[in-house]
């Protein structure tokens, strides 16, 4: 019998905030969660461990914010330490998903909504964080 379905926890990856995306146990959808804060790395490791553990998160994917070129940067480099800290934290597979242009995705769509400067600043991050893994997902699907 196979092992239960488990959710995929998508992170759109930042210094100062992270928004965070669930995907349902079945891996179809994404929905955005929360923006963590970062304080220290201690504190947002030990946030999402907790996170991952109440949520029932068997899988991670963190947004790889490549240059426009494809090229992986400084900020990249970053994105992977991290994934690296947190899977050897948390036991949980870390896959990393191209980002670009996903916050200027998601900034079009929240204008379109008609939400303040104020409002998308605190929306932004986990609207990201789901598109980051709702394409994860589409992709999963097709291979």
């Amino acid at each position: 019998m196979p092992p239960p379905a488990t959710r995929i926890l998508g992170i759109d990856y930042g210094e100062k905030r992270m928004g965070l995306a669930l995907s349902d146990p079945l891996g179809i959808t994404a929905q955005p969660l929360e923006t963590l804060e970062v304080e220290s790395l201690g504190k947002t490791l030990k946030s999402l461990e907790a996170l991952l553990g109440e949520k029932e998160v068997g899988r991670v994917v963190i947004g790889l914010p490549l240059n426009m070129n494809g090229s992986e940067g400084a900020m990249a480099a970053r994105a992977r330490k991290f994934g690296a800290r947190l899977q050897g934290r948390t036991g949980r597979p870390v896959d990393y998903w191209d980002e670009r242009l996903t916050s200027v995705a998601s900034e079009r769509v929240l204008i379109e909504a008609g939400l303040s400067r104020d409002r998308r600043r605190r929306t932004a991050d986990r609207l990201a964080a789901a598109l980051i893994l709702a394409s994860y997902l589409e992709w999963r699907r097709r291979v």
